[in-house]
C-alpha cells in the first residue's frame, strides 16, 4: 500500500489487528530485528518514517540507529493529566523526551488525545514538528464545522508560535 500510496511519512504504531486504538509505543529491545527491514523498506519507497513512542522511553537513540527520522510521543498520559488540571509535571517529562530525542537527530511528532483545550500548553515544548490531532479535529468538525474547527486549530498553533515555538 505505501508504494501504491507514496506518502511522505510513515508512522509505525505497535497496535496488534484487533486493537481500537493505540494505547503504548514501541519497545525496541524486544521490536528491533522485526522493525528495521521495515524501516529500511518505508525509506526505499521515499517515505519519512517515525516511530511511536511512550514518554518514559530511553530508547532514542535506538530508534535513530534503527533509521527513525522521527519519533511520535504518546500523548495520552499528557491529555489525562490535563483533563485533571494536574498537567505540569508531565508536561516537563514530555519536553524532556522531546529533548532526549532532538539530542540524538530525531525530529518529533505528537499524538494521542490532544484536541483544542490541551494542544496549546503541549506546544510550549520546543521543536515539535507534528501533532497529530484527527480525531479531534473531526469531532469538533461535526459540531462546528470542518472550516471553523481547521480554523480553531490554526489560531491554537498560531498563538504557540508566537510564544516563541517552531513550527515546521
Amino acid at each position: 500500500m505505501v508504494r501504491r500510496a507514496r506518502p511522505i511519512q510513515c508512522t509505525l504504531v505497535p497496535d496488534g489487528p484487533n486493537a481500537v486504538t493505540s494505547d503504548h509505543g514501541w519497545d525496541l529491545d524486544e521490536q528491533a530485528t522485526w522493525l528495521k527491514p521495515i524501516i529500511s523498506a518505508l525509506h526505499d519507497s521515499g517515505a519519512r518514517v517515525s516511530i511511536f513512542m511512550d514518554v518514559e522511553s530511553d530508547q532514542w537513540a535506538r530508534a535513530r540507529e534503527l533509521g527513525a527520522d522521527r519519533v511520535e510521543l504518546y500523548t495520552q498520559p499528557y491529555a489525562a493529566a490535563y483533563a485533571r488540571n494536574d498537567f505540569e509535571r508531565i508536561l516537563g517529562e514530555f519536553a524532556a523526551a522531546a529533548t532526549a530525542a532532538q539530542a540524538v537527530s530525531l525530529g518529533v511528532n505528537a499524538g494521542h488525545d490532544l484536541n483544542l483545550q490541551n494542544l496549546g500548553a503541549f506546544c510550549r515544548i520546543p521543536g515539535i514538528l507534528e501533532v497529530s490531532i484527527g480525531h479531534a479535529l473531526v469531532s469538533d468538525a461535526l459540531e462546528v464545522g470542518l472550516y471553523k474547527a481547521v480554523r480553531a486549530y490554526l489560531q491554537v498553533l498560531a498563538s504557540s508560535a508566537r510564544h516563541g515555538l517552531t513550527s515546521a
